[in-house]
């Protein structure tokens, strides 16, 4: 079985319920603010060691309590910190989420350490080989995380780009990826942006996701508490059934399942 080694954010998510969405310039009462771990590089992270992954971790915190709190938890989950780094004299990410009445939610992101990891941090990737994944989202630099495509291409390691929140990543970074993760909407701007990568899976909500010929339905939901972090549970569930070498179509299945469970509790991890 092969490591997947993320490269990503960490945040604290602060979380209030609403009724539904403020209009702009609308004040709305919600419920109690309660803080969970987020940040889409963690939340992956945790995801890709819950479906049984040897997971390492690339990324930056800051030098406060919320920091050395990320790091046990993500070491509880036997996650391999070693390359997770401190920067002083910055806080922690930090997330803003307000869930609707419906699950659905809107997220304001500080970046905090998030906005300090560089090529620099790098060095663990020149460790990986075939059979190895580097899993990468971009709430952290997008030079950096091209650099470890690369990185991780020439050492023969499969690289997963999940494109959110979405930036334009040179047309070179992308055809190194299988896949490229977007949702519909992400998919349209990589096509506004006149990319055509080698290789894309689509996530399509309610109606599955898509890569290549391969359709794989939805997950059954039984309720929807809480959609944040969704996604990222699919990515990570994926990355780690292809470091098990499963076939594309069960590691997309494995990812719509996990991602379906997601949305049962609140937060974007368990």
């Amino acid at each position: 079985m092969g490591r997947v080694v993320v490269v990503g954010s960490l945040n604290i998510d602060s979380t209030v319920e609403v009724e539904r969405h403020p209009q702009p310039g609308e004040t709305l009462l919600g419920g109690d603010l309660v803080k969970h771990f987020g940040g889409k590089g963690a939340n992956q992270a945790v995801a890709a060691a819950r479906a049984g992954a040897r997971v390492s971790f690339v990324g930056r915190v800051g030098d406060d309590a919320d920091g050395d709190a990320y790091i046990s938890r993500l070491a509880g989950y036997g996650i391999d910190t070693a390359h997770l780094s401190r920067t002083t004299g910055v806080s922690t990410g930090h997330a803003a989420i307000a869930v609707a009445a419906d699950g659905e939610n809107t997220i304001i992101v500080s970046p905090g350490a998030n906005g300090r990891v560089t090529v620099g941090d790098l060095a663990t990737l020149n460790d990986l080989g075939p059979g190895d994944v580097l899993l990468g989202s971009l709430e952290i630099d997008a030079d950096v995380v091209a650099e470890a495509a690369r990185i991780a291409a020439a050492r023969g390691a499969r690289v997963i780009l999940n494109l959110a929140p979405y930036a334009a990543l040179p047309g070179d970074v992308l055809d190194l990826a299988d896949p490229i993760v977007v949702n519909e909407h992400e998919n349209e701007l990589l096509a506004a942006d006149g990319y055509t990568p080698r290789s894309v899976l689509v996530t399509l909500g309610s109606k599955g996701s898509r890569w290549g010929a391969h359709e794989v339905p939805a997950g059954a939901v039984s309720v929807v508490v809480d959609t944040t972090g969704a996604g990222d549970c699919f990515c990570g569930t994926l990355a780690a059934g292809l470091a098990a070498g499963l076939s594309e179509p069960d590691a997309m299945q494995a990812a719509s399942l996990a991602a379906a469970a997601s949305v049962g509790w609140v937060g974007a991890q368990p």
